[in-house]
């Protein structure tokens, strides 16, 4: 089985939501934070790059599966998520680095 993550990152002033899932938490919120992806991107026209949740499973189809379960939910389940897990919205990304 391959570990998987599922992620809520947002902006700078925490405007916007942004729910992702990956095999590799921290590849992936470096990409983010490098812009990496197309000028057209959501992540990249929108500036998100704070990493501010994350929930990590023993399995990448379980992290789908929530992927999609928080997708689907309001945005203010996500905020409330984030309210409980982080409540200051620091970056997270800077605890995964070390």
């Amino acid at each position: 089985m391959r570990t998987g993550y599922v992620y809520i990152m947002t902006n700078q002033r925490n405007m916007v939501l942004y729910v992702g899932v990956t095999n590799n938490l921290i590849r992936r919120i470096n990409e983010h934070k490098d812009n990496s992806g197309s000028s057209c991107t959501f992540c990249h026209r929108y500036n998100v790059n704070k990493l501010v949740y994350y929930e990590e499973f023993e399995d990448i189809v379980e992290a789908i599966d929530r992927e999609k379960q928080l997708k689907a939910g309001s945005r203010q389940t996500k905020i409330n998520l984030i309210n409980n897990f982080n409540p200051k919205w620091t970056d997270l990304c800077l605890a995964l680095n070390d």
